[in-house]
């Protein structure tokens, strides 16, 4: 989709550059009438269209010309009319020819001005950054043109540079399963890259054209045909920008309002354009709702980028709709978080460094949570919109955007790109030819340096440790070794599964929690081999609470080696623990301390009385009652794994988990 995006400044000298009547700098009288009816035939608007009628316009210049090869106004007039109709390289040809045959046409440097402008739009660097450099150099210069000028002169030199120095890249269409004749873009992605959502540009019987979602399921490295959404999610109106959450059960879209149909039916907005949500529950979507919270205004909201944990929310903001800014400046990143009351907050816009003058638009958060993707047409580039990399900080900063250089970016517009969560692999939107239709998705391998984080997904189902019936509960992720949390979601209440994508090579405590159950935890190293593409998989059987003698081995609970110091990682587990005491008033509990069967009997026993002890008085200074706790240790006495089994087990890094499995910290439900 290469729409020309030039300054309005071109619009502003290009109608000072014909020469007034009497002042032409031809003698042929033939030349001088054909341009004046090229004039007259620009004022009368043409029956049909309402338009200028410019083709005849120029065909007119074209005829002055054939009388006078040296008529340099007529070349001029000819690029003015060119221009209006979008007819760029012809404007650039007639621009050229004017000052080839008359090289003092220019006598403010104006047509050097407007013919780098447009050789910058067509990715002719080489003569652009020649004709602004001649630009710069004329005395009178306009001080408002010099600074677009030194704009032109620091893309062309990037993009010459760029040019000279490729990234590997070689797209390949999706397909005919997404691609059609009409247009597909803003694809979205499930992170177990089974389902493809994306927009499609869809014409009715009648010729009308509107944005519609289509779905389409991965098999054997294809991609099936996509399938409309449900009349629920499309409707008669536009559609369009989804974003998944990373299990495919939530889904926040763009909704704009039309003057025949509205929001669609059962939406209210704010603006022209809001943002929507809805959830899927088994195989049904809910009807959507406008995203509860701060986020929507009265200016138009769109492009939607959910964070992995699904609590940060990345979107553009434009100008309120009728407002006239809209050529000044088409939208800003902006970024809102998810509040306890499952509202999203007022959002907040990204940074001067992020967000330029210009426009930004196509925002992608990658599922590392850090890597944010973009396009822009106001950082430097190549021209039109490019598409950027910036990174978030440790200290909540965001790096300066990266362009992803040549040939992913271009003079034309690139953007709706989709990074995989493993980071190897994108897709994007593009009109190049030997696509299948005007607009098509292509995927290709991202070059190494622009990669973020790899990520990988994580899948589950939650159940009844006694009946196996599937649960819906709420599970936290939490980074041990910050201690924040990265994950916050809930299982599907019909199947119990769940589905979360989470960086590689950490270590992570899973928390779950659901009324009528005692708490769960887990803890586990996300580490993969290199080229694994294999989900991480963890079952979550949770016991009834009511259920006197039920046991929970509580396993983000840490000492230091032969120790009973707490590790700070253990306070997470311990706080829940503990809070899940408090909202069940009435339960009892023993705190038990395991060791393995290595060492001395007795130095065994005495560790775990210690480290149960430990755990007691932890709870107890968090207002935990006395009365409800009681401490024990049991030594090495009631072993996971007995030695019988671990002296059967053929590798030591067996034997070592297997030993590690019976050093643990459980409560026991003593009354209810």
């Amino acid at each position: 989709m290469k729409k020309l995006l030039l300054s309005f400044t071109i619009i502003l000298s290009a109608a000072c550059s014909t020469a007034q009547p009497g002042q032409w700098d031809t003698k042929s009288k033939k030349a001088i009438k054909y341009v004046e009816e090229s004039m007259a035939a620009i004022r009368e608007l043409n029956p049909y269209t309402g338009l200028p009628d410019y083709e005849t316009a120029i065909a007119l210049t074209d005829k002055a010309i054939a009388k006078d090869p040296e008529f340099s106004d007529a070349y001029l007039m000819k690029a003015d009319y060119c221009m209006e109709i979008g007819r760029i390289n012809d404007a650039i040809d007639a621009y050229r020819k004017a000052l080839e045959v008359n090289p003092t046409v220019s006598s403010t440097g104006y047509v050097y001005f407007d013919l780098c402008l447009l050789e910058w739009s067509q990715g002719m660097y080489e003569d652009a950054l020649k004709h602004a450099t001649i630009y710069k150099s004329f005395p009178g210069a306009n001080p408002e043109f010099l600074i677009e000028t030194n704009w032109v002169i620091a893309n062309c030199e990037f993009a010459i540079n760029a040019i000279k120095n490729p990234v590997p890249f070689k797209p390949v269409n999706v397909g005919a399963g997404v691609n059609s004749h009409e247009y597909e873009y803003f694809p979205t992605l499930t992170v177990d890259q089974k389902q493809l959502l994306f927009t499609r540009l869809v014409t009715d019987s009648r010729g009308n054209q509107q944005e519609d979602f289509f779905i389409s399921t991965s098999l054997d490295g294809y991609w099936n045909t996509g399938e409309p959404m449900p009349r629920n999610i499309n409707t008669p109106n536009n559609e369009g920008a989804p974003t998944f959450a990373p299990d495919g059960r939530t889904l926040i879209f763009v909704g704009c309002i039309d003057e025949r149909y509205g929001y669609g039916e059962g939406r209210r907005g704010y603006g022209s354009c809001d943002l929507f949500i809805t959830q899927k529950s088994g195989n049904m979507w809910y009807d959507p709702i406008n995203l509860p919270g701060g986020v929507n205004t009265a200016n138009w909201e769109t492009q939607p980028s959910l964070s992995a944990d699904g609590k940060t929310l990345y979107f553009i903001r434009g100008p309120v709709r009728g407002s006239g800014k809209t050529n000044q400046r088409n939208g800003d990143i902006y970024v809102a978080t998810l509040l306890e009351d499952g509202t999203f907050s007022e959002a907040k816009k990204l940074p001067d460094n992020v967000n330029t003058p210009k426009s930004e638009s196509s925002v992608l958060i990658h599922p590392d949570g850090r890597t944010l993707y973009f396009a822009s047409n106001g950082h430097i580039g190549m021209g039109g919109y490019d598409i950027y990399m910036t990174t978030l900080q440790p200290d909540g900063t965001w790096s300066d955007p990266k362009n992803l250089g040549y040939p992913i970016n271009t003079n034309g517009n690139e953007n709706s790109l989709l990074v995989f969560a493993d980071g190897k692999l994108a897709i994007f939107a593009s009109d190049r030819a030997g696509g299948l239709g005007a607009l098509d998705l292509y995927e290709f391998e991202m070059p190494e340096e622009i990669r973020p984080t790899k990520t990988i997904y994580m899948t589950g189902t939650v159940f009844d440790s006694k009946t196996n019936a599937k649960l819906q509960a709420e599970f936290r992720l939490i980074d041990l070794e910050t201690g924040k949390e990265v994950v916050y979601s809930s299982s599907d209440p019909k199947t119990g599964s769940f589905l979360v994508t989470l960086p590689i090579n950490k270590d992570y405590a899973l928390l779950v929690n659901k009324e009528g159950y005692l708490p769960y935890s887990e803890n586990f190293t996300l580490s993969v081999p290199e080229n694994s593409e294999e989900p991480y998989h963890k079952d979550v059987p949770l016991v009834p609470e009511n259920e006197i003698g039920g046991t929970v081995t509580l396993k983000n609970v840490f000492f230091d080696l032969d120790s009973y110091n707490l590790r700070p990682e253990s306070f997470i587990e311990l706080d829940n623990l503990a809070q899940y005491l408090k909202d069940n008033p009435t339960l009892k509990i023993e705190l038990q301390g395991h060791t393995d069967t290595q060492g001395d009997d007795k130095h065994n026993m005495e560790l775990s009385s210690n480290r149960a002890k430990a755990v007691y008085d932890y709870l107890v200074s968090k207002g935990i009652a006395k009365e409800r706790l009681t401490h024990k240790g049991y030594g090495e006495t009631q072993p996971v794994v007995s030695d019988e089994e671990i002296a059967k087990m053929q590798t030591e890094k067996e034997k070592k988990a297997a030993h590690q499995e019976n050093r643990r910290t459980v409560y026991k439900i003593t009354g209810v």
